[in-house]
């Protein structure tokens, strides 16, 4: 953030990419405070992987939080991208400047890119799951099981039952194990374990459950189970209350 801070002289608007998935989560709260002399342009990217039933709560919500220019993008079918320049042109105006990756000739047009800036503490323990479903996080950091069972327990809380469907799957089931069991079997992710029993060392057939977890992520992630809207329950005024030591 302070190296972006000595970069602001270069720039003459900040376009902010985002999670859709998780509009409010996870940004860093200094961002703003630091980088908010320049015009910015937050665009919540993977939009449709997001369910935006509530998408005008989310932008009343980023309105309140100061945000008045906010995209919502496709990359994947270039959907509403071709807007952005014309939102960065109306934002920034005609000042020439140079050392940055020329992107548009219509206008003149360069861009300066960063990595991606996390908050210096994530708020809670399920800002923190948020953030690792949407691959912000490594997911060995954070436990793919560990995982696995948040986003069961989120496709439930919000009634998204597309992994029934998916896995077929008799019903909903909160048990993280029986449905990656249910996972491992339907993909034959099993493995040979050896047993001690008094007669000697068995070799029984288990579940893979990390595969299996990977899986479920992974699904998850390519929009296979649906839309999902992670920040459901802070638009229905139910924030997440578990603060991270």
């Amino acid at each position: 953030l302070k190296k972006m801070k000595s970069s602001l002289k270069l720039v003459d608007c900040i376009i902010e990419v985002h999670d859709a998935r998780i509009p409010l989560s996870g940004r860093n709260p200094l961002f703003q405070e630091t980088l908010g002399l320049k015009p910015h342009l937050l665009v919540l990217n993977k939009m449709d992987l997001a369910d935006l039933t509530e998408q005008q709560k989310i932008m009343q919500r980023l309105e309140g939080e100061g945000l008045k220019n906010v995209i919502f993008t496709n990359c994947l079918k270039d959907e509403n991208v071709k807007q952005i320049i014309p939102m960065v042109t109306e934002l920034m105006g005609s000042s020439p400047r140079y050392h940055r990756g020329e992107v548009s000739e219509r206008p003149l047009m360069f861009l300066l890119d960063t990595p991606g800036v996390l908050a210096p503490r994530i708020e809670s323990v399920e800002t923190g799951l948020k953030l690792a479903l949407c691959g912000t996080v490594l997911d060995h950091l954070v436990g793919e099981e560990t995982m696995a069972d948040y986003l069961l327990f989120t496709l439930n809380r919000h009634q998204r039952f597309g992994y029934v469907q998916h896995y077929g799957l008799e019903s909903a089931c909160d048990s993280i194990e029986r449905v990656l069991k249910s996972v491992a079997v339907k993909l034959g992710k099993t493995q040979k374990v050896k047993v001690l029993t008094g007669t000697g060392d068995v070799n029984v057939i288990q579940p893979d459950y990390p595969a299996a977890a990977r899986d479920f992520l992974h699904t998850f992630r390519r929009g296979l189970l649906g839309p999902v809207m992670l920040d459901l329950d802070i638009l229905r005024g139910h924030p997440p209350a578990e603060t991270v030591p």
